[in-house]
């Protein structure tokens, strides 16, 4: 029952891990599932369009991907998050580094709990799933 963090490409520390290991467990156990293990790794715009190219053929950037390892209700695999993407992304929407930090947290989780984004309506469950969690924080 593990939530790991590590870098590649880029030096990124987060004041916040400790915070955010207790709030994603909350997410996980609320779905009816357990962590088996969890690996944020932190990266460049450059590296995960690298990832996105040979792993799912897209040639943009994104802000996370997800590689699930899990099995039944034991949740596990490798969740890439470019600190680029999430810089830019807060200024666009004019929400803290943190919020957006934590939306695409949750959002990499999420796709471990068989949650997609891939039609319109499932694009809006997950939004949605995202807003829950993210009101929980302040709560």
């Amino acid at each position: 029952m593990s939530i790991n963090y590590f870098n590649e490409d880029i030096d990124f520390k987060h004041s916040e891990y400790a915070f955010l290991k207790n709030w994603l467990h909350k997410v996980v156990e609320n779905e009816g599932k357990t962590i088996s293990q969890i690996n944020y790794i932190f990266c460049s715009d450059k590296y995960l369009l690298e990832l996105n190219k040979e792993h799912l053929n897209h040639n943009y950037f994104t802000d996370v991907i997800t590689f699930d390892y899990s099995e039944e209700n034991n949740i596990s695999g490798d969740i890439f998050i470019s600190i680029d993407r999430i810089k830019e992304n807060a200024e666009a929407y004019s929400v803290s580094f943190k919020n957006e930090l934590s939306r695409v947290a949750v959002h990499g989780v999420l796709h471990l709990l068989n949650y997609d984004d891939k039609t319109p309506q499932e694009k809006k469950t997950m939004r949605n799933k995202e807003d829950f969690y993210l009101s929980l924080i302040n709560s």
